[in-house]
């Protein structure tokens, strides 16, 4: 594409704003970070608006490809940046103003498009994740990913195909009440982020026992609490990282995920009967999540 050092007329710039949202979107699912996504459209306009595109016949594809490019090169260097993938951050990542975004638009923005989605996209390579967001979740034929990667369309599509498996996981674990055990998580997470104590207190068993490593809090020991009263207390305290968190298969079963800015930090599972929640594990450990098979939850 050729450069040109003229000012952008006010048309380019009016095509473009039309295109954000769909560029946004692109950017966060590509970064799983409001911040970082808002900064690759950015970088976009600024090539798109020093860029001749009088030759252009679809601009939303030639920005697609833009944004896209910008990402993976942010990807890229994130992954030489980081030898952990889940590396514990000094402050509470779930209300950490570091980022510079909006907590509150981030934690919206987070579980419409899914955390456990964000989770699993997470652990992928660059260029799987990027032929998976730009063909399975906006259509982008593989021929158009391919010049992006430097790879024929048949390689992409390989790489997609990699990451679909690790977006579905492991088929669940046989399990005719699969679709309780999602209810009472997806009641827990509720309760949890709405405050409500009380009917956080229903759905726990009166002698459950909650066991926390130390990573969570953290402390020098493991938690242990018991009773249903001491650990909705607990839940309570934790309505911020609540904000982040969404629904996910682990190991077949259904639990939670804690993810803001798209990077794992805290897992749940439940032990659950008739009578309620009997137990809850809490995960933060990079050791331990990186043994858990996280897959998004159908439906």
């Amino acid at each position: 594409m050729k450069e040109c050092d003229t000012v952008e007329p006010d048309a380019l710039v009016e095509r473009f704003e039309e295109h954000r949202p769909h560029l946004l979107a692109v950017a966060y699912r590509m970064l799983g970070s409001l911040s970082e996504a808002d900064d690759a459209v950015q970088d976009t306009w600024l090539r798109a608006s020093r860029a001749d595109t009088s030759g252009v016949e679809n601009l939303a594809a030639w920005l697609t490809t833009v944004v896209a490019r910008v990402c993976l090169n942010v990807l890229r260097s994130r992954d030489h940046r980081r030898e952990d993938p889940f590396d514990v951050h000094a402050v509470d990542p779930a209300i950490d103003p570091v980022s510079g975004g909006d907590p509150e638009e981030e934690a919206l923005l987070a579980d419409s498009v899914g955390v456990a989605l964000l989770v699993v996209l997470d652990t992928l390579s660059p260029a799987e994740r990027l032929a998976f967001v730009l063909h399975d979740l906006f259509a982008v034929p593989f021929e158009q990913v391919a010049p992006m990667l430097q790879r024929s369309a048949a390689a992409t599509r390989q790489l997609a195909s990699r990451a679909r498996r690790r977006v579905k996981g492991a088929a669940p674990t046989p399990d005719a009440d699969l679709t309780r055990r999602r209810d009472v998580a997806d009641a827990f997470l509720a309760a949890t982020r709405g405050g409500d104590f009380e009917a956080l207190v229903t759905l726990l068993h009166p002698d459950v026992v909650l066991r926390a490593d130390k990573a969570v809090i953290p402390t020098p020991e493991p938690i242990l609490v018991r009773g249903a009263n001491p650990v909705a207390k607990g839940a309570m305290a934790a309505m911020e990282r609540a904000r982040f968190t969404g629904l996910a298969l682990i190991d077949g079963t259904v639990g939670l995920v804690m993810a803001p800015h798209g990077r794992l930090r805290v897992v749940l599972t439940f032990a659950i009967t008739d009578v309620g929640i009997t137990e809850i594990d809490v995960i933060g450990e990079p050791d331990r999540l990186r043994q858990l098979d996280i897959a998004v939850l159908d439906g």
